[in-house]
Parts: C-alpha cells; structure tokens; sequence
C-alpha cells in the first residue's frame, strides 16, 4: 500500500528542508509517531545512513522498527527503509516554487499480507495513515510558517500509552454497543467484503447488514416494514435505474423528503453511484431554495410530491422524481425506478460521494456544508461512547433526517444495523405510540419535541408503555436545564444531550448525571475531541471566564460549497458560540457571539435571560432579542409564550429576572405570544422576532 500527501508551504525550501532534516523535530509534526530514537543519540541532524528506532501507528498496525536514510540530498529529497520491522518505506520530497512558496510532498508505503486480509487491511489502515501524513503536513506548514503550534500538538500527537489506551478504548466502546459478538464465517467474510468494495460508506453499511440480518426489519414507516435485504435490493435497483437516467459519480443531487423509506434509499442509492446528496431543509422558503439549488447545481431533485409547488423556481430543467405521494404524482417516482431497474449491484464508485448538509439560515442565508464520509468508525464510537446505543435494537428517528443530528443517527444506525422507527410529522403523542408499538430503545429527537411531549395532558403521557425505552438522545438546539429536569423527573435518567453544530459535527456531550448535577450544561468533551475557550486574541481564558468556543474533532466539515470556512486558529475550528467551562470540564453555552448586545456599556448574552425565564412556572417558552435603545445603545426584549392559563404580566417576569441577575439584563419590554416562530429542528427565528 502507498500512500502520498503534499503541501504548499510559504517559505523556502532551505528552511523547510532545514527543520525536516533536524531529528528532535519529528516528534512535533509526525502524526501517529509512537517511537523515534536517534541510533546515535548524539546526532542532532540527519544524514545519510542515519538509524532510528521508529514506530509509527497504520491503522491496527504499527509499521516501522529500525530504519536507515538512504537518500539524502538537500534540500530535496529524504527517503527511508526499514532494516527491522514490517516491511515500509518512507520519503520526502521538498520542492521549491516561485514566489518564496515550496512543495512538500510526504509518502508512506508498506507491504501488507497478501489476499482477504491484505485486501481489508489496506482497506482499513489506508484512511488512518493519509489521515496522520496530512495532519503531519499541516503540524510542519505551521511550525515552518511560525504558527504556535506546540501546545496544540502536545495535546494531539499520540503518546505510546495514549494510542494503547485509545485502541482499548474502542474495544470496549464496541463491545459495550454489542458489535462485538459471535458470527458465521461464510457471513463474517462477506461482510469484510462488502467494506473492501464500497469503503465506509452508507452503501457498506447496509450490504454488510443484509448479510448478517438479511430478514430482519430495516425500518418502519408509515407504508410498513421492510428488511435490510429488500432495502439493499431496492437501492440497487434505484441506483442503477438513476445511473440510466443519466445521474453520475461526482453529481449532486437534491433530497428534499421528510423521514421515511425513500430517503434512506435515495441516499443508498446515491451512495453506490459515488453521486453527492446534498438535502434540503423542508422547512425552507421557495426563494431559499431556488437561491440553494442554483448555488449548489444538483442534476436532478427528489422531491416529496407536497413540496411540487414550492420547489417551481428551483427545479428549471432538472430531471425530478416523487419519493413520497398520496395523489397523483407530476413525476416519475421513486418506487417506479426501483420497480424497473436491475437490484444487482453496481460496481463501485472510485470515489465515496460526499453529503452536503445545510445550515439552518437563522443568522443567514443558508449555506452548505460540506462534508465527506468518515474514514474510520471513530465518530461512531466517540457518539456511543457517551450515548448507550446497542446493535440490533429499534431506534425512533423523530429528528429530521436532513438534519446534521438526525443523519447523524442514521449513518450510526448503519454500524449497529438498527431497526429505523420514521414517521414523517412529529406528533408527540404519535411518538409514544410508536415507541409503545415498536418496543423502541432510543429517541433521537430535538429539544422543542421533548417540551410538546411534556406538553400533553398526564393522562395521555401515561397511557403508553414506554419501559423499553433506555435512550433519547437530543441535539439541534438549547435545551433548557429545567426542560431537561422536568423530562428525567418524567421518564427516568435516559436523557442525553449533544452540542455542536453542522461545521464542527460535535463538541460536548451531557448525560443524565451532567445534566441533573449541572442544568443547563452542554456536557464535556468526549474522546478524541478538544474543546478551548478563547479570548478575541485567540488565546486560552482562565477557567470560568466566558469566551468564544472552538473545537476540534475528527468530523471537522471541509469547508462551505459556495467557498469561505469557519474561523480556525491551531487546528480548533469556531463553533460561532460563546460559552465557559466550569471546574468540573462542563461546558455551558452562553449564545451566538453575533447575539451579545452592549446595554449601557455592559455585555449581555440573551440565552442567560433565556434560561432563566424558562424556569419560571408561568413560561411554556421564550425568547430575548436585543433591540436599539436612543438611551442605552440597546436593550433586552422578551418574547413569552405563557403556559397553560398561567399568563404572568410583564412585571412579574421582570422582578424574576432582577431577583437573580444584574439588574442591566432585566427585560425592558415582554411580549406575550401563541407560539415562537420555530424552524423545522426547533431553533428560534429570532430574525422574524426582530421584525414584529
């Protein structure tokens, strides 16, 4: 296997190649370095014949072992072999361009065993070792460069120990999940093949499931069941049938259904062409999405049928078809595509597609994000590490799958080979049928779901048999800390909260005891994930202080589709929010950094006031704007919606605020209202509050 990675790094040549050839610089900017010893411990520069003591992680291997320089001309080309060892070679090569840029070039090669398990081991390892040659790029670039990069670095390089604890840690990871567990060889083999022929990818996922599970239910929705071995089928005969109609590997093509059968295998099948999927929010204007599609040029768009009308400035001349109809459609549909194509498999793609999630457009117009499949299972187990999800066992997706959290869920659901429960409107009382029906164990809902269940009368809650549920998993925007109390005062410690965003994938995760310790927190952040708090100047605040949340995790997004990126400084992406850290690691998010206001000189983040009134037992729901005040510059305004009979008058909310906080952040207006205008995952269109 060869692997090979460049860079563009604005300096010289000389001085790249200068901190290349200094031996104690390895240990800075090589990703995956577990061991490097200098033979010759006196030598500070490497020459040729050079002899270290090497290790560097590939996967579930570890390549290295003693090896010898047996190239070095500077300041252009540096190359290795192994003397001991798995069998490797290793170089560098630096190049310099005009304009004081240079090229660095870093390959890796290693012989692996030959047949199935050198197929599957390259398969594996390959994704990790590219992953660790350009994290080593990028870690030289800025140290050449003169970024701060040590502390970053100390924190991300693995130690020895550190990639022993982490390999065990996954192994219990798995096994905990139940993915650790006995199989038939002839099943065994053909599920390894499945990941050696469409790599980790959605496509993987269900063919290996329709071999291990091939009669089991797939999922439910509102038509009824089906297997993983009809899902896998039908995708097949879906793709093939979009490749006749002239869909290709590297198109895109628009998904705009809400959650049942024919978007899970509208997105399998997109899957097998190697096509991008980029979906649309249901929720969106007909102008947002006319503005949507002809920025990001779909081919063609799968549509449900009641979103005909609203999609007519988008569509143009692009090819659509119907997933979901109840009339008579205007298209060509989903299940008519499936009928007449061949359900044999396409050949693989050479490149996976990629999934272009949107951003919510609350604070904009909305923007894709662009994001390619996970090159381990790392992201998975970092999810069911701090969220108790089983293999096998029935998940109700209540969140949209459009959305980053819903399709989070489902690409999840694809390692543990969950039975999907998708209903296509949340209903909460729907919900707790569903799960009743389905004995389902997990709920991955947003939070304004759990606060219209708690919504309906007592009587109705406890009319369903809910005792096999052991998870509901939220994410998609705040959850107040009394919400979350009130929800494990009602059915138990099962609550789990994910805070992240569409760019940064997660950052923190809070489980029953953070949430119940701590109410309102956003949890801490879970493995393999860092999490800073930093000043306007980009550095680290004291612990406590508020400040600007940054991250960095596997999952990172790559960029916006129409261009630009999130803040970065040292390899920790923005998350756009301000928050701070207790003693204890959790982390509680104080608002959108665009949402403070300045109120008579004084610094205010409405999501405090927020929290705050949302305790009150008189407030079903609420929002805080800032608005322009000729007085103090501006000035906080609540929108209340009153709960029950209760409605409390504008005074009395405001004596609450100024008995629990300083007296500058107390509402200067209170507007009651029916409902908050919501998006389709619950956020606040606080633009549309602004404009009352």
């Amino acid at each position: 296997m060869r692997v090979e990675e460049q860079v563009v790094i604005e300096r010289s040549a000389q001085k790249v190649w200068d901190t290349i050839a200094d031996a104690a610089n390895w240990r800075r900017f090589m990703s995956g370095l577990s061991r490097w010893e200098p033979v010759d411990s006196a030598a500070e520069v490497l020459e040729l014949g050079s002899r270290v003591q090497m290790r560097m992680h590939a996967g579930s291997a570890e390549v290295g072992g003693l090896i010898e320089v047996v190239e070095f001309l500077p300041p252009g080309d540096l190359a290795w072999n192994n003397i001991t060892g798995l069998d490797h070679r290793g170089r560098w090569r630096v190049r310099e361009r005009s304009r004081g840029e240079t090229t660095v070039t870093l390959r890796l090669a290693y012989q692996a065993p030959g047949g199935l398990l050198g197929a599957v081991s390259d398969r594996i390892s390959a994704p990790i070792v590219r992953r660790n040659i350009r994290e080593s790029l990028d870690r030289l670039k800025r140290q050449v460069e003169g970024d701060s990069l040590a502390p970053l670095a100390a924190e991300l390089a693995p130690s020895l120990l550190d990639s022993v604890g982490h390999r065990v840690g996954s192994v219990r990871v798995l096994a905990g999940a139940g993915l650790i567990r006995p199989i038939r060889p002839d099943r065994l083999v053909r599920s390894v093949l499945a990941l050696v022929r469409w790599g980790p990818s959605p496509a993987a996922g269900y063919e290996a499931s329709a071999v291990r599970y091939p009669h089991n239910p797939a999922l439910i929705d509102e038509l009824g069941m089906v297997t993983f071995e009809e899902v896998h089928r039908r995708s097949n005969a879906l793709a093939n049938s979009l490749a006749e109609a002239g869909v290709e590997a590297d198109n895109a093509v628009a998904i705009m259904c809400r959650n049942h059968r024919y978007f899970v295998e509208t997105t399998l099948a997109l899957s097998k062409l190697g096509a991008h999927a980029l979906y649309l929010n249901t929720g969106f204007a007909g102008p947002q999405l006319a503005d949507v599609v002809k920025r990001e040029k779909p081919v063609a768009i799968v549509h449900d049928e009641e979103f005909e009308e609203l999609l007519s400035d988008a569509r143009g001349r692009r090819k659509r078809f119907v997933a979901w109809h109840d009339g008579e459609p205007g298209a060509t549909t989903i299940e008519e595509l499936i009928e007449r194509g061949d359900d044999s498999s396409p050949e693989p793609p050479e490149e996976p597609g990629r999934s272009v999630i949107l951003t919510s457009g609350t604070t904009g117009a909305p923007k894709g994000a662009n994001r390619k499949a996970p090159e381990s299972i790392d992201p998975a187990l970092t999810l069911l590490d701090r969220i108790p999800l089983h293999a096998r066992e029935v998940t109700h997706i209540a969140a949209p799958l459009f959305h980053s959290w819903g399709f989070a869920h489902f690409t999840v659901g694809l390692l543990l080979s969950s039975t999907y429960v998708l209903q296509r409107r949340f209903d909460p009382e729907a919900t707790l049928a569903a799960i009743a029906r389905h004995r389902a164990s997990a709920l991955v809902v947003v939070p304004v779901m759990l606060q219209r269940i708690l919504d309906l009368p007592e009587e109705v809650r406890h009319r369903y048999d809910l005792s096999s549920l052991r998870v509901v998993a939220a994410s998609g925007s705040a959850l107040p800390g009394e919400l979350a109390v009130r929800f494990m005062d009602e059915f138990g410690d099962i609550l789990f909260n994910l805070y992240g965003s569409t760019e940064v994938a997660w950052a923190t995760i809070a489980g029953p005891e953070d949430l119940r310790a701590a109410p309102g927190t956003a949890g801490r952040a879970p493995r393999g994930t860092i999490l800073k708090i930093l000043d306007e100047g980009g550095a680290e605040v004291p612990t406590g202080d508020t400040g600007r949340i940054f991250v960095a995790n596997e999952m990172l997004f790559e960029g916006y589709t129409s261009g630009g990126n999130k803040e970065v400084v040292d390899g920790l992406m923005s998350t756009g929010d301000v928050g701070r850290v207790d003693e204890a690691g959790r982390l509680f998010v104080q608002g959108r950094d665009d949402e403070m206001i300045v109120s008579g000189g004084e610094n205010v983040f409405p999501r405090e006031v927020e929290d705050l009134l949302s305790n009150h037992d008189s407030v079903a729901d609420v929002a805080v704007i800032g608005v322009d005040d000729e007085k103090f510059g501006q000035r906080l305004k609540a929108f209340v919606v009153p709960r029950g009979r209760k409605k409390p008058s504008a005074d009395e909310l405001k004596k609450h605020v100024k008995a629990n906080l300083a007296n500058y952040k107390v509402p200067r207006e209170v507007e009651f209202l029916d409902e908050l205008p919501r998006n389709q995952t619950g956020k606040v269109l606080k633009r549309e509050l602004a404009e009352r």
